[in-house]
């Protein structure tokens, strides 16, 4: 399916690192590229060196008759498909794609597609660790990091393309078809970007529309988003569900996971795991569903899941001080996400919460919040609505910036407390991005004075309810 790019004048949309990476692949196929971007030279800083492989520069906004005389164009994943600028290409037939179908197509090797709200970054690194287990050649790459289109055009041999996607990725795609298409969850996200839920489900469900009888849709048997979305593939379904014990597929029961397919059962205790919550343990179960139908052996693949002991800013334990133990859950940016966090806690919690504000509906949140957590510690621009969707249900707090957060955590919290860091929210109002906002989370964190003043009386929690 290999495409000839030779001449062809490709704008690319997005001097991010999937735009740079697809500006270093069309030059190497000879194609003439101009890579556009709203911003300014100043604030890119790292566009130097494509100048001189004879890459056109638009900056500062997009030039709309290089558009209009483009053969392709190419969108980076954070760009609108509504902008004025593609709207009119389109209206001129100009073909528009994304990153995901440009590279897919130059692939050979068996694909895993895997998205969802939350946990899609856990699962797409833990088949990646368990494919390395057995022997063989992986990328692993897509929105979690390393964009797919660095996979190609670079003499690499890959068995396997573990690929994360999110809603935006999927927007772009046109035939994409990959052998196994994991949907984990759909919750409530990204709807400063969507127009409702049902838009951001549709854009989740393209996952699976282009597969045929002989591919393979993974699915979350206990979400009845999944269950809508996915329901006219014409793929065979595999079913995972931590609330049910199904007669096939991947199921967890009384502390064990249990696999059945074929007339064979086998069964992995999740004592022996190192991820913690039913999230997770639902995130192995999912990753374990096409190795094994690909032949891995049960035990290889079970070991990998027993060593991995999860990403950074999910859920990451960062240490214990003064009897209450401390996670960086930076990476929980939407609602569905913290309720699931708080869901594995049964000490109480202090919650740090808040960020750039999605308009996601907070309900979700209440009950938790009431039942788990003794203090709300909020930051950002989402404070003032949480603060009012909250309020009655706990103790809250307000803080100027995370080091202020951070202190008053400390002080707020005691022995056997859990301190939380799982803001429901996107990071940009504050920080770059979700990763800078845990990092510095956690160096506030070790930072701490040794010496500290409880506010709670004789070092007892406050339950907050």
């Amino acid at each position: 399916m290999q495409r000839d790019y030779r001449d062809k004048k490709i704008v690319i949309i997005g001097a991010g690192s999937t735009g740079c990476s697809l500006t270093q692949f069309f030059c190497a196929q000879g194609a003439q590229v101009t890579l556009s971007d709203n911003r300014s030279a100043d604030l890119l800083g790292h566009l130097d060196g494509l100048t001189q492989i004879g890459v056109t520069l638009d900056l500062g906004g997009h030039t709309h008759t290089l558009f209009m005389d483009a053969d392709l164009i190419v969108v980076s994943p954070g760009v609108p498909l509504d902008i004025p600028v593609l709207n009119a290409c389109r209206d001129q037939g100009v073909p528009v794609m994304g990153e995901i179908e440009i590279a897919w197509r130059e692939l050979v090797g068996t694909v895993i597609a895997i998205t969802g709200t939350n946990g899609k970054s856990t699962v797409t690194t833990l088949i990646g660790e368990m494919i390395k287990a057995w022997g063989q050649k992986v990328f692993v790459g897509g929105n979690l990091g390393t964009p797919l289109v660095d996979a190609v055009g670079h003499d690499y041999d890959y068995n396997w393309y573990v690929v994360e996607l999110s809603s935006f990725q999927l927007e772009t795609i046109k035939a994409f078809r990959p052998r196994y298409a994991m949907l984990l969850n759909i919750t409530e996200d990204h709807l400063d970007r969507y127009s409702d839920m049902a838009d951001y489900q549709a854009a989740k469900a393209r996952i699976v529309e282009n597969l045929q009888e002989d591919d393979v849709a993974i699915l979350n048997a206990d979400d009845p988003l999944v269950m809508q979305a996915a329901a006219e593939t014409r793929a065979n379904r595999v079913y995972f569900s931590s609330q049910s014990t199904l007669d096939s597929g991947m199921s967890l029961v009384d502390n064990k996971i249990i696999w059945r397919w074929q007339d064979s059962e086998l069964l992995f205790p999740v004592d022996e795991l190192k991820l913690r919550g039913q999230h997770n343990h639902e995130n192995v179960m999912a990753a374990m569903i096409p190795l094994l139908l690909e032949g891995c052996p049960a035990e290889v693949a079970w070991s990998a899941a027993k060593k991995f002991t999860g990403l950074p800013h999910r859920m990451e334990f960062l240490g214990e001080r003064n009897g209450a133990c401390w996670y960086n859950d930076s990476k929980g940016t939407n609602i569905g996400s913290v309720v699931k966090s708080l869901a594995g806690m049964v000490t109480p919690v202090v919650l740090l919460a808040g960020g750039k504000d999605k308009q996601g509906d907070l309900s979700a949140l209440v009950e938790p919040i009431k039942a788990k957590v003794s203090h709300l510690i909020l930051i950002g621009a989402a404070a003032g609505r949480m603060a009012e969707a909250f309020s009655g249900l706990t103790e809250i707090h307000r803080a100027g910036n995370m080091r202020e957060a951070v202190e008053l955590a400390d002080r707020l919290s005691c022995a056997g407390a859990t301190v939380m860091l799982s803001p429901g929210c996107s990071s940009f109002d504050m920080y770059k991005s979700f990763e800078e906002r845990g990092q510095i989370f956690s160096r506030e964190f070790h930072v701490l004075p040794r010496e500290f003043r409880a506010l709670t009386a004789h070092g007892e929690c406050s339950n907050g309810n």
